[in-house]
């Protein structure tokens, strides 16, 4: 595929435009967590139940991913679990960790809500050559380690 001419930028407009996306972003996972009945906290909790696959999480490793303390994961996990979302699991190599599995009627019942907005991404995606798309993959890859170091760095929960 042959790129598409784009519009000269300057830094500091390519950060405006990716604050607008991350501020027209949170205003949509607040939406759609209130549809599905969740919390924006626990709505994120659950994708990255999600995004682990067969390789299930522990509580553990839900709290460092969503910068809570261990004893707050439990109440979102308590959430999930009455809301039909989650099931907990006896980790087989170590009794006392439990594991996290997503219910697989909440996998599609949320992916009937993201479905159709990723549909439309890979339509803009296809707007881009196989270098471009390599280039945003890289940048997306590059600037989320470094919120998550950031993160790390300036907002412990512990």
């Amino acid at each position: 595929m042959q790129a598409k001419p784009r519009p000269a930028a300057t830094p500091e407009q390519a950060l405006s435009a990716m604050d607008h996306l991350i501020a027209t972003h949170l205003v949509g996972q607040h939406e759609i967590a209130q549809q599905v009945g969740l919390s924006v906290t626990d709505l994120t909790c659950f994708a990255y139940v999600l995004e682990a696959g067969e390789n299930l999480p522990t509580a553990g490793d839900l709290a460092a991913r969503v910068h809570v303390t261990t004893g707050a994961v439990t109440g979102i996990l308590d959430r999930l679990e009455r809301a039909g979302y989650i099931t907990r699991r006896p980790d087989p190599t170590d009794r006392r960790r439990v594991r996290v599995a997503a219910r697989p009627e909440a996998v599609a019942r949320i992916r009937e809500v993201y479905e159709p907005y990723y549909a439309r991404l890979t339509r803009l995606f296809a707007d881009y050559s196989p270098d471009e798309i390599a280039v945003l993959h890289d940048w997306f890859t590059r600037a989320s380690t470094l919120a998550a170091d950031y993160l790390e760095e300036h907002c412990r929960t512990d």
